[in-house]
């Protein structure tokens, strides 16, 4: 495998990871302050930080070796999804994003799924574009906002803060995501939404 690719699959590896430490000390009813609680932020913190590091380490490798291919294109934002989708489901059972939010995302990333599908049968590769990277951004500052709440409320500090303007704060940024997301498909049915007028003929 591909040094590129290999980044790439660290990404759907550390999904479920990331998911399972999370709910750790849910499923053990580990109060804040715990060694169990601390001990998840210590891990989920640097966790995250690498799996979304791993999207820049693909792209440069792609481009600095060679590795550039079509099978890249369709891994690199599945892996994405795999990976923020993971995430989300957290925050949504956290409270930390509107459960909406995330039924708009979900539709939106299995649309976009099934055009980049139907177009991969048609020989055309569709990669990310800017208004998909713009999104992604977006959708990482918004999962670290969101961790980072979880950290506070997990090492104790919750009764020192106010957290309920911090928690729409949250909500902001996830609503950014769901605009980012179906501005970013409109562009993609503009640039290839041809093939799928041509598959249903």
């Amino acid at each position: 495998m591909k040094t590129s690719n290999k980044f790439t699959l660290c990404r759907i590896i550390l999904a479920p990871v990331f998911f399972i430490l999370y709910f750790i000390p849910v499923w053990l009813k580990s109060g804040p302050s715990s060694f169990i609680s601390i001990a998840s932020v210590c891990l989920l913190i640097p966790l995250l930080a690498y799996a979304e590091l791993t999207d820049y380490f693909d792209g440069h490798f792609a481009r600095t070796h060679g590795e550039v291919s079509d099978f890249g294109k369709m891994f690199d934002p599945f892996a994405d999804v795999f990976l923020h989708l993971s995430t989300f489901t957290c925050f949504v059972f956290s409270g930390y994003m509107p459960v909406i939010f995330y039924v708009l995302i979900l539709y939106r990333e299995f649309s976009q799924m099934f055009l980049r599908m139907i177009a991969a049968k048609q020989g055309t590769a569709i990669a990310a574009r800017k208004g998909g990277k713009l999104k992604t951004v977006f959708y990482v500052a918004s999962c670290f906002f969101a961790l980072a709440h979880e950290s506070v409320k997990r090492l104790g500090f919750a009764e020192y803060l106010n957290l309920s303007v911090v928690l729409y704060i949250g909500y902001g940024f996830f609503a950014i995501c769901v605009i980012l997301a179906y501005v970013s498909f409109v562009d993609y049915l503009k640039n290839f939404g041809s093939i799928l007028k041509d598959v249903s003929k």
